[in-house]
């Protein structure tokens, strides 16, 4: 059985690989490399949004989390799937008209010169939030992705992680963007079949072996029969709140998801993507919920040292080996998509932000590509490196990631985008205070009690407010004046 899986993942690597030399033929200038230049349908650009935004964590870590938490898991579902559902219909068209308008390439550019008196700094502060939390947090990916290979497989940890960081920097170096986006593609659907087939699968085991899901819910704990986790009153509050928090990370502040709408052609295409997304992740979150509460019903009476190997194992039991194996290409297809997506965000951040633009390097499209691609490989060795090395610090900054980077940028860009009165310096209380804060809030038990991922967005959207308010932005007094010269004239 495991000889039909290793080479169907075999096969699933190649295949994988062969994309990456086909778009790696082409010549393409900077822009291209890194967004794509306008050229990828709608439809491409959200399945590959979709796939980076879940990686594994969706795959292993939610299956598992309502394995472990029952009904009340659901919360955390419609957070995330209310904050997809958002981002896609109330923010990828303005991402799209300010990419075009401002002629930018990645998020930190687009605040930067936004706000251009204070744009440097805003550039220096947003890269380096972004490095300093997306660079552990791809290591986390590798470190994962060598986790995976060892526990379907049981192929080295250290090999797994080799094998995982030559996939994502081959495909990363070859065509950058557009290379990511198709390959992305690919394993977006993967992913989506696993997590339709598989709850059908266990549903159709489940009524053939007489099995009462109610029943499997009823004679466990009582918290995971109750879609409250068992708490009343203000506890019943904390735990609703703090699932729902998901949200707030969904809206603009995530590099590697808004670039996707920077890269939509035009409306058509937006509203197209925006149905795409929105139908995957009904369909995923839906299955996802599925197999953790299929997965009570079925090995109820059954020890998981971990939780997150739930999915893994009832692949691996509920189906023949030749299904298993394509099903099992998904879990590393989640992880690849994330880890190739972070990659050329950190890629971006020092080719397009810090050597362009920060520094104000006059280089031609060729030498910017080939810094682009220095760093792939760089960036991609350090990520191996700190997956290696530090595991514990690699798990726990992913855990400040979310709210670290997302809800620190988010609120920015939502004020950005509606508020006329926010400032530069309103931009950069934004980002300090919000990494500031996130570093202290989920370093102690405050967190337990109400989710960083909310305190970071009230924080930062906060100070935004205050300083802009006590520091307005005067460059936008002058376009005024400088737009009624041009009308008279």
């Amino acid at each position: 059985m495991h000889t039909i899986i290793m080479v169907e993942f075999i096969l699933y690597i190649v295949f994988m690989l062969v994309i990456g030399y086909l778009f790696s033929r082409r010549d393409m200038g900077h822009s291209d490399f890194l967004l794509g230049g306008k050229k990828l349908p709608g439809w491409a650009l959200a399945f590959s949004e979709r796939a980076t935004g879940e990686s594994a964590w969706l795959l292993l870590g939610y299956t598992g989390f309502v394995f472990a938490t029952g009904l009340s898991g659901i919360w955390v579902a419609m957070g995330i799937s209310l904050g997809i559902i958002f981002s896609w219909l109330f923010l990828a068209k303005r991402f799209m008209n300010d990419a075009n308008e401002y002629k930018v390439l990645t998020l930190p550019g687009y605040l930067a010169k936004r706000f251009g008196i204070h744009g440097k700094i805003i550039l220096w502060i947003s890269t380096i939030l972004i490095l300093s939390f997306m660079m552990f947090y791809f290591g986390a990916q590798i470190a994962g992705a060598g986790k995976t290979l060892y526990t379907v497989f049981n192929i080295n940890t250290t090999i797994g992680m080799i094998i995982s960081i030559t996939i994502v920097i081959i495909l990363s170096y070859a065509g950058g963007f557009i290379s990511v986006v198709w390959t992305d593609m690919i394993q977006s659907i993967m992913m989506l079949i696993t997590l339709v087939v598989l709850p059908i699968v266990a549903l159709f085991h489940i009524y053939t072996g007489d099995l009462s899901i109610s029943h499997a819910l009823r004679t466990s704990s009582p918290t995971i029969n109750s879609w409250t986790g068992g708490v009343t009153g203000f506890a019943l509050g904390l735990l609703l709140f703090n699932n729902f928090a998901w949200f707030f990370g969904f809206l603009g502040g995530q590099p590697q998801l808004s670039s996707r709408f920077m890269a939509l052609k035009n409306k058509k295409e937006a509203k197209t993507g925006s149905i795409v997304a929105i139908v995957w992740t009904f369909m995923a979150y839906s299955g996802a919920f599925l197999i953790g509460i299929t997965a009570l019903t079925l090995y109820q009476n059954h020890h998981f040292a971990d939780v997150e190997t739930i999915l893994p194992y009832m692949v691996i039991d509920l189906l023949p080996p030749w299904i298993a194996g394509i099903l099992l290409a998904g879990i590393l297809a989640a992880i690849i998509s994330t880890a190739d997506s972070q990659l050329l965000v950190i890629t971006s951040s020092v080719s397009e932000d810090i050597v362009r633009h920060a520094l104000g390097r006059n280089l031609t499209e060729k030498q910017l590509v080939k810094i682009s691609r220095i760093t792939i490989i760089l960036a991609g060795l350090l990520g191996l490196f700190i997956a290696l090395t530090s595991k514990s610090l690699v798990y726990l900054v992913v855990s400040w990631a979310w709210a670290g980077v997302g809800c620190t940028l988010s609120p920015a860009i939502i004020l950005t985008f509606i508020w006329k009165r926010y400032s530069g310096v309103g931009v950069i209380a934004t980002i300090i205070s919000g990494f500031i804060s996130t570093v202290i809030w989920i370093s102690t038990p405050l967190d337990a009690i109400i989710s960083s991922r909310f305190t970071t967005f009230f924080i930062a959207a906060t100070f935004g407010i205050v300083f802009s308010l006590l520091f307005p932005e005067k460059k936008k007094i002058r376009k005024s004046v400088d737009q009624i010269e041009e009308v008279i004239v």
